[in-house]
């Protein structure tokens, strides 16, 4: 059995077909709207298109129930590949050159370097007034 089970059965939870059908309002209307601020002009098709979905989301929006479906599985798709490709990225970009480059100049932070000449790997801690007091008291 794998340590982590990356197909699962889960029941995602969509927004509703009305909000869908809003939401697409919007960005069709943006996409119709913004080339004004470029000096294009407006796109017609979108502006039909962001009336089509303001109609349907607020008459029938048992119709964009397919639309909806689809968009989040398209959704999850993008996240199955789009995630791993970020953390990757991460890891090989980030994480891993500060490890090579703490390793290069002799910094061992987790102490993980093995000492012939040491009896114990303990670290003493020093008693004082303030570590015995808040020490393990009330823990929980």
């Amino acid at each position: 059995m794998p340590h982590e089970m990356l197909l699962r059965n889960e029941d995602i939870s969509t927004s509703s077909n009305r909000t869908f059908g809003l939401v697409f309002t919007v960005v069709f209307i943006l996409v119709g709207i913004l080339p004004l601020l470029f000096g294009y002009s407006i796109q017609l098709w979108s502006l039909v298109l962001s009336g089509l979905f303001l109609l349907l989301a607020l008459a029938k929006p048992k119709l964009l129930g397919p639309l909806n479906h689809w968009w989040t599985r398209f959704g999850l798709l993008l996240h199955s590949i789009v995630s791993p490709i970020i953390l990757g990225v991460l890891f090989f970009g980030v994480v891993m050159p500060i490890g090579l480059f703490m390793r290069l100049i002799g910094h061992d932070p987790l102490r993980l370097k093995f000492d012939d000449n040491t009896k114990s790997y303990w670290i003493k801690r020093e008693s004082t007034k303030e570590s015995q007091s808040s020490s393990m008291i009330n823990q929980f």
